[in-house]
């Protein structure tokens, strides 16, 4: 029994003008669902993704607070060239630069149109295959315990775990990596961002859940009413969903 990570929910004012955003961003498609905006890549809507981790992007009446946001995305880069032009292209989608405290680095921190900020990553090798999304990246005050979570909760691979930093990937090697990173502030305010799991084929997202409680997690309840997915916490508050199978 295993889950894996199908997509990124982002709540927005707008999921249109945000998935169209985002769509744009990462060269990718961005498809109506109904309410929300579905953001892949080209080529016909495929979900799940055999490799893509997607976004999701779901209407909500709710404007976004100033806090920080826990959970957010890197993007790749090829170059020193590739990063100034993605910038330069994202700034004129409409991202405007972020200040988290980052302070001199390489990197460049945006925000989307709705304020979700992000990161542009100079080149690093160990993104070169991950297509445009280099990893989804949680704020957490332990990520030794965060790895012991969600390595558990999904079939990924841990690569990395140490008091400042844990990473997870795929087991098949593709697709973007899942960071937990510590940091010093707390969570006070609900995610903005989140993953959403799925059961694999044949599996029971009950019993896929049960295991999920079992392991640290809690029940959410975040209006969601009568639905066919369960909203839980992990071990630290952050949101995520399991999806029934489909």
């Amino acid at each position: 029994m295993a889950l894996r990570p199908v997509h990124v929910i982002i709540k927005a004012l707008d999921a249109s003008a945000v998935g169209r955003f985002w769509a744009e961003a990462l060269g990718w498609s961005a498809y109506s669902t109904g309410v929300a905006t579905y953001v892949g890549p080209v080529g016909g809507l495929v979900w799940p993704h055999p490799v893509a981790v997607g976004i999701d992007v779901v209407p909500v009446p709710e404007p976004r607070t100033t806090t920080k946001n826990r959970v957010h995305l890197d993007l790749a880069t090829t170059s020193a060239a590739h990063q100034a032009e993605l910038v330069a292209r994202l700034k004129a989608l409409g991202a405007t630069p972020a200040d988290v405290g980052q302070g001199n680095v390489p990197w460049t921190v945006l925000a989307d149109p709705e304020g979700n900020e992000f990161c542009v990553l100079e080149p690093r090798e160990i993104y070169r295959d991950t297509g445009p999304i280099a990893a989804v990246v949680v704020d957490c005050a332990d990520p030794r315990a965060m790895a012991r979570f969600w390595g558990e909760a999904m079939d990924w691979t841990l690569h990395e775990v140490a008091d400042d930093q844990a990473v997870l990937r795929s087991a098949k090697g593709v697709g973007p990596y899942l960071e937990f990173v510590r940091t010093p502030d707390v969570k006070t305010v609900p995610d903005r961002v989140h993953l959403d799991l799925l059961p694999y084929p044949g599996d029971d997202r009950a019993a896929e859940v049960a295991r999920l409680r079992a392991l640290g997690a809690t029940d959410l309840d975040v209006g969601q009413g009568d639905v066919p997915w369960t909203c839980l916490a992990d071990p630290e508050g952050h949101e995520f969903c399991v999806l029934a199978p489909s």
